[in-house]
């Protein structure tokens, strides 16, 4: 799992990204223009990002070692700034206007042009630099969408103010105050209103606050303590051989899932050894090169390991993925930090349970793989109805992804407990509503039409036990898949009275659910292009039929390297089920009117739960 990389290896992996998009620039690379999908904001909208997004990269590159900054690289993005911000030239970028890509690009841009000033933007000609403060200076007053994006204009204005720029400091103010309401403690912010957590609480939040402090002067101790919280549960989020969580939206910015990990080095605000920090980063870097990453041409494409659109937003262009560039912010450290000078610190590898209650999340490590059991984000505002795959599982892993195809989110198999009414009509878990987290136990309900479903996770050993209780008309069909396994080849399957596995090649990964309580067969769902981790997918659910009223049902699900795992057995009472667990542990749950969860532990130990 060694990924030791020095600072002269990320240098030279920066390079080749850098290198690999210039054949894509237009005349006067004032725009990159890369093969792929045009998002919906248009070809010059994505050729701005494609030259913001690298612009970051390059400053990184270039202001973490100013003495080996390559001309070629200053000469290139100078030049770029130049035509970029000049109306009359061919492929001049659009003006900033209210809630557009550009808003977006601008923060980039800002934060490229900060950390490089010495190096750039004081010597650029003063026409040019005039060019590039109006340019930036459209953000002031625009409308900003109420999430991350605001903080784009914090990032914008507060450059501006530095260099005699335009900005309104009571909109800075006023954007960081929208940003402190969504903090929900333990280090986590969500993203707006709503439950919206995933990877923008790192890559932008965490981010974006701190480079604020860095760019004002203003104190940094309240975002550090936070940062510091927040990367304790974080640094769980990665599987032992670099594997990032697959959960929320634009995962095909993939090694900015690093950003928070060097954020915390650059700041002093993580609890990682350095050593620990670059072999993590190390290993995520490796993941990606080892599944084509970049691509046969050096470039990022839209998908995950493979291009695969069905995966990404509409919002995402050719450029898109280049946001990647967060995850290289390890090179503005500079090659003699303790990041790259330590001694290596291995991470804790073994297997591990993790309790995250702001989130509404339960982390589970066995045999190398992470799994995420979510009873908390699913990523809606309050005036929203989304059934986003990325966000209203039940589960999602390191080594698995959701079925993201046509066939796939229309059926919502994979990690979804599912009632078909008798009008055929199946329910969609679209908004979550909480019932309790302790430790090693999460639950929640959602509420589709005639149907409740409430469910909740127990952690044991290998497996995730997963309580029901149900209520829906007589004659409904119950389904619960776990979770959909996806390879390049076929994957094998095996179908087993109330149990059913799917297996990657020799064996590699499998999985599993075994019906407990309440189910009558076991099946497997097989699609093809549907899953971002390869082009054959399979998952493994059950089927059941409901009495009518209420009733429970009782599932055990794992994903694991292990072939063979013995299923817990349960007794169910009414609304009550206990059983032994792994560890010697007594288990109850109870949901319905009076949730709880008690376990009782083998020293005598007790961990309980009421709602």
């Amino acid at each position: 799992m060694r990924a030791d990389h020095s600072h002269e290896h990320w240098v030279k992996t920066a390079d080749g990204l850098l290198d690999a998009v210039t054949p894509y620039a237009t005349p006067g690379f004032a725009q990159y223009r890369l093969p792929g999908r045009t998002s919906w904001a248009g070809v010059a909208s994505d050729g701005l990002e494609g030259f913001a997004r690298t612009f970051l990269l390059a400053a990184f590159r270039l202001a973490g070692d100013p003495a080996g900054a390559p001309s070629a690289l200053l000469e290139r993005y100078a030049e770029g700034l130049a035509h970029g911000t000049d109306p009359g030239h061919e492929h001049a970028w659009q003006p900033i206007a209210d809630g557009h890509q550009t808003i977006v690009e601008a923060a980039s841009i800002a934060i490229a042009l900060h950390e490089t000033r010495p190096l750039l933007f004081d010597r650029l000609d003063s026409a040019v630099q005039k060019r590039v403060v109006s340019w930036l200076g459209g953000i002031v007053g625009k409308r900003a969408w109420p999430c991350n994006w605001v903080l784009f204009k914090v990032i914008v204005e507060q450059f501006l103010a530095g260099v005699g720029g335009p900005y309104d400091q009571e909109e800075i103010d006023r954007h960081l105050a929208d940003v402190e309401r969504w903090y929900v403690g333990d280090g986590w912010y969500t993203d707006g209103a709503g439950q919206n957590y995933d990877y923008y609480c790192g890559w932008a939040i965490h981010l974006y606050t701190l480079w604020w402090t860095r760019m004002s002067g203003a104190d940094a101790t309240v975002y550090k303590e936070r940062l510091r919280t927040f990367l304790d549960g974080y640094r769980h989020f990665f599987a032992p051989d670099g594997a990032p969580m697959h959960q929320g939206r634009s995962l095909t910015y993939r090694m900015a899932s690093l950003a928070p990990l060097w954020l915390g080095a650059f700041f002093d605000a993580t609890p990682l050894d350095p050593g620990t920090t670059r072999l993590m980063a190390g290993r995520t870097l490796d993941h990606f090169a080892a599944h084509g990453v970049p691509d046969e041409r050096g470039l990022l494409t839209l998908g995950w390991h493979r291009t695969h659109l069905p995966m990404t937003q509409p919002y995402s262009g050719p450029a898109s993925p280049y946001w990647a560039s967060k995850g290289f912010l390890g090179l503005l450290l500079g090659p003699d930090h303790p990041v790259w000078t330590a001694p290596a610190v291995e991470p804790d590898d073994g297997d591990l349970t993790v309790t995250l209650p702001a989130p509404g999340w339960l982390l589970h490590r066995t045999g190398g793989v992470t799994r995420l059991v979510n009873h908390g984000s699913d990523g809606n505002d309050p005036d929203s109805a989304k059934d986003d795959p990325h966000y209203v599982k039940l589960g999602y892993s390191t080594h698995t992804a959701p079925e993201t195809g046509p066939g796939g989110r229309a059926d919502n198999i994979d990690n979804h407990l599912t009632v078909i009414l008798p009008d055929g009509r199946p329910t969609r878990r679209r908004r979550i509503e909480r019932i309790g987290i302790a430790r090693d136990f999460a639950a929640s309900r959602y509420a589709d039409g005639e149907a409740v479903v409430e469910t909740a996770s127990v952690l044991d050993g290998l497996w995730e036990v997963r309580v029901h209780r149900v209520t829906a008309p007589a004659g409904s069909v119950v389904r619960d898949g776990g979770y959909a396994l996806a390879s390049a080849d076929p994957c094998a399957v095996t179908l087993d009275g109330s149990a059913a596995s799917v297996r990657t090649g020799s064996n590699e990964i499998v999985s599993e659910i075994v019906g407990l309580h309440g189910w009558r067969t076991a099946q497997a769902a097989l699609r093809q292009d549907e899953n971002a981790i390869g082009a054959h997918s399979a998952t493994p659910y059950l089927v059941g039929v409901h009495p009518g009223g209420h009733a429970v049902f009782v599932t055990a699900v794992r994903l694991s390297r292990d072939s063979a795992a013995q299923a817990p057995d349960v007794h169910v009472n009414e609304d009550q089920v206990s059983w032994n667990d792994a560890a010697g542990s007594r288990v109850e749950v109870a949901l319905g009117r009076e949730p709880a969860y008690v376990r009782h532990e083998p020293g005598g130990e007790r961990v309980v739960w009421t709602g």
